[in-house]
């Protein structure tokens, strides 16, 4: 039991983080497609254990909930490239951002996948993300 609250807690914390993050966009960003940039820590010794956790089940669960994933890199840096992951996903508007990380906080195999990652011990230390909207030169958009 105390497993699934640690769990909960981690997963309220990312939803409060992404949606955190969306209130600082003006309601002109709302219509527009938003990236967000998500960069993880895992805890000591962790880092196969997230990049399975997302290869195996996270993506798929993404994709259900309507978020586009457009690419996990793993930093060079020495001080990152041991515990760190940095992904992107696509969101239609802000709003649609929203609404997919409240289905994918709520989905009950998330939270299976969730307890099942961190049977023995927590696997993610922290979370970073940032949304953003394409500048009007960006080939990305």
């Amino acid at each position: 039991m105390n497993k699934l609250i640690k769990t909960s807690a981690i997963s309220l914390v990312s939803l409060a983080i992404g949606l955190g993050a969306g209130i600082f966009f003006s309601s002109a960003a709302q219509d527009e497609k938003v990236f967000e940039l998500r960069t993880y820590t895992a805890t000591p010794g962790n880092l196969d254990n997230l990049h399975a956790r997302f290869r195996d089940h996270t993506t798929r669960i993404f994709r259900k909930h309507g978020m586009e994933v457009v690419g996990y890199w793993s930093p060079t840096s020495e001080e990152e490239r041991e515990d760190t992951l940095v992904y992107l996903l696509a969101h239609d508007n802000q709003d649609a951002a929203n609404a997919s990380w409240q289905a994918f906080i709520a989905d009950s195999e998330w939270a299976t996948v969730a307890e099942e990652s961190n049977r023995n011990g927590q696997i993610l230390g922290g979370i970073e993300a940032k949304f953003m909207v394409a500048t009007d030169y960006s080939p990305m958009k």
